[in-house]
């Protein structure tokens, strides 16, 4: 995959062969990710800099490879040389400033704050799967993305969540791992656990270890079995117990209902796929659904919902809108 391609897609000038193309090569490996994540990280900070910096494009992309080829090769890795050519199609015009931007933003990156990087994981429209520097693994489902250091440094681990990611942490007592959640932190040491960080709501679900989740300097401790969640009409996060595994669809691919309420359920496609459906009662919300679905079939979901509780409901759809109406 070469720079110029990235470029092109960072300009949403890609053709859609083109685009499968480069979300096929950040499938391929964690590394391709890893390069992919640095160069956008890079692109992002350098917006920055434009029209304040007077540096040769030329220049500033020679000093980048060579920043590039000399990490690598402190990796073990042998340096890979890839050009930019800076003239012709008509798109490559905005690509050689982005050159020039890029240039110096690799600077920024590199030596901001601690000096140790940050790092960007993204997951776009498929569940990606990273490795944190301490090895600890995150599972990010779709349209989710965690920022973290190149290297944990000082007493802490901390990270950024934006979306839903599955964490399973390496342990070590002496450097929690904190993770920043929009309205909420989330504190380990070693365990598993899933998050959801939305504007209207935090959740936390706690699988294996202690996990204490905080808002405005109160806290709960969870235990296996447990989850939290954290909104901003309430000063303090609640605890509860966890009913269903409806959470663990994204890394199961399948849907597990025993018994869970019809809402939750729904609640659970909805998020999934961007479907909206909505009850024309709340008798209808709480019947209970026992059934297990693949992942990425959402229309017959629906179908075996209906024909489940034919005699209790019809669906109705309206546009965009599918509603689930008293029979």
């Amino acid at each position: 995959m070469s720079d110029e391609m990235l470029v092109k897609y960072l300009l949403g000038e890609v053709s859609p062969r083109e685009r499968s193309s480069v979300q096929a090569w950040l499938e391929e490996s964690a590394a391709n990710r890893k390069y992919f994540d640095d160069y956008r990280l890079i692109w992002d900070e350098s917006k920055k800099l434009e029209g304040v910096t007077t540096i040769s494009t030329e220049a500033a992309w020679d000093r980048f490879q060579a920043r590039i080829a000399g990490e690598q090769q402190d990796a073990g890795s042998p340096p890979v040389k890839k050009t930019i050519p800076l003239y012709g199609l008509s798109w490559m015009k905005a690509a050689a400033a982005i050159v020039l931007l890029v240039g110096t933003g690799w600077l920024l990156y590199t030596w901001s704050g601690n000096g140790s990087g940050q790092m960007l994981a993204q997951s776009f429209d498929k569940v990606a799967t990273y490795t944190l520097p301490d090895g600890s693994t995150v599972t990010l489902n779709k349209n989710s993305e965690l920022s973290y250091p190149a290297h944990f440094e000082g007493n802490t681990r901390s990270v950024a969540l934006k979306g839903e990611a599955f964490f399973n942490i390496t342990p070590n007592k002496s450097k929690p791992f904190i993770i920043d959640a929009g309205n909420s932190s989330v504190t380990v040491v070693g365990t598993s656990f899933n998050v959801k960080s939305r504007p209207e709501m935090t959740e936390v679900i706690v699988e294996t270890g202690v996990v204490e989740v905080a808002k405005n300097e109160k806290s709960v401790r969870l235990t296996p079995g447990q989850k939290a969640t954290v909104t901003p009409d309430k000063d303090a996060p609640v605890a509860g117990e966890v009913t269903d595994h409806l959470y663990n669809y994204y890394r199961t691919n399948e849907f597990v209902c025993n018994g869970v309420p019809l809402y939750k359920v729904v609640e659970t496609l909805n998020d999934a796929y961007g479907l909206h459906i909505v009850f024309g009662s709340e008798r209808l919300k709480t019947l209970p659904l026992t059934a297990t679905f693949p992942e990425g079939a959402p229309d017959m979901i629906v179908d075996v919902i209906a024909k489940t509780f034919r005699n209790e409901m019809v669906v109705e759809r309206r546009g965009s809108e599918i509603v689930f109406k008293e029979r």
